[in-house]
């Protein structure tokens, strides 16, 4: 349940501080001038950041611009990641993930759901590359990180989630739209490629829809052998196969079970013509390839 900030609660504290002091002017008691009053009214940083916190939760919009500008700087046109600098150059990163802490019920609420899948893909691959640079030394595989899935929590739209949270409770949850697995990212070489750009609202479908080709072009995407009668996918059709089915599902055509045909069906519309009539025929036999944990890092 999201948590909805009062933005009148500083508001109605500040009338009666205000109340009281000029009553004590009034009277006598101490001695006022629009300076004082300035001055009271404006406390040292440390002792109002709860309530700056609380009014950045009200107010904040995601800068996309920024988080976009770490893409392009430490993402490679084939999603590999420079995780050296940016670790040493985090700056912006830490900033955009705070800027995700900082929304609120009442504005998610009022973006379209593609905006609110973007919000979520964004999130989870930006905080994954934050999980990846908090280590000293950055480890080899994100596999090597404890609980870094299950354990590890992030504010996030004034809770608390993990990983897991944002990706099973909410984005497989809450939406039905399988093609968030070609733009999650979890920081391996068998991921999809982690796109340098943010994803957006008002481009959602166009992006989500170059992510999948893109996975699918990798070597561990998508292989279809027509002359060995083999069709080899990733490990993520067969991980998350039933997100196809409302979608894709078939009763005819294509190979194995409805998890299966569903899959091959939602494939088939990113393959040629030919390869389409293949896949559909069904006779040929579906694996899966093995799955790379190792860092998706530059060379």
């Amino acid at each position: 349940m999201l948590i909805t900030l009062n933005p009148h609660l500083k508001i109605t504290v500040k009338r009666h501080y205000f109340s009281a002091l000029f009553l004590a002017c009034s009277i006598g008691l101490i001695g006022c001038s629009t300076e004082s009053i300035t001055q009271k009214s404006t406390a040292p940083a440390s002792e109002t950041q709860p309530n700056e916190i609380a009014n950045a939760a009200t107010d904040a919009t995601l800068d996309y611009d920024a988080y976009g500008d770490v893409l392009d700087t430490y993402v490679d046109a084939s999603g590999w990641v420079n995780y050296a600098d940016l670790q040493t150059s985090r700056q912006m990163l830490d900033s955009f993930n705070n800027g995700l802490a900082a929304v609120d019920e009442a504005t998610y609420g009022s973006w379209s759901e593609a905006e609110q899948i973007a919000y979520w893909v964004n999130a989870y691959n930006s905080l994954t590359l934050k999980s990846i640079i908090d280590q000293t030394p950055i480890k080899a595989s994100i596999k090597d990180i404890t609980g870094v899935w299950r354990l590890k929590k992030h504010p996030i739209s004034g809770q608390e989630k993990t990983l897991n949270n944002i990706e099973h409770d909410v984005l497989r949850a809450d939406f039905n739209e399988p093609r968030i697995h070609a733009a999650l990212v979890c920081a391996a070489i068998s991921c999809p490629p982690l796109r340098n750009e943010p994803f957006r609202g008002d481009n959602l479908d166009a992006q989500l829809d170059d992510q999948v080709q893109q996975w699918l072009a990798r070597p561990d995407g998508l292989l279809i052998d027509q002359e060995a009668g083999e069709v080899r996918v990733s490990k993520i059709f067969s991980w998350f196969g039933g997100d196809w089915i409302p979608t894709y599902g078939v009763e005819t055509g294509f190979t194995g079970d409805k998890t299966e045909r569903a899959v091959l069906n939602f494939i088939s519309n990113y393959v040629s013509e030919e390869e389409r009539a293949y896949l559909e025929a069904g006779d040929y036999e579906l694996s899966y390839f093995d799955y790379d944990w190792s860092l998706n890092k530059q060379s």
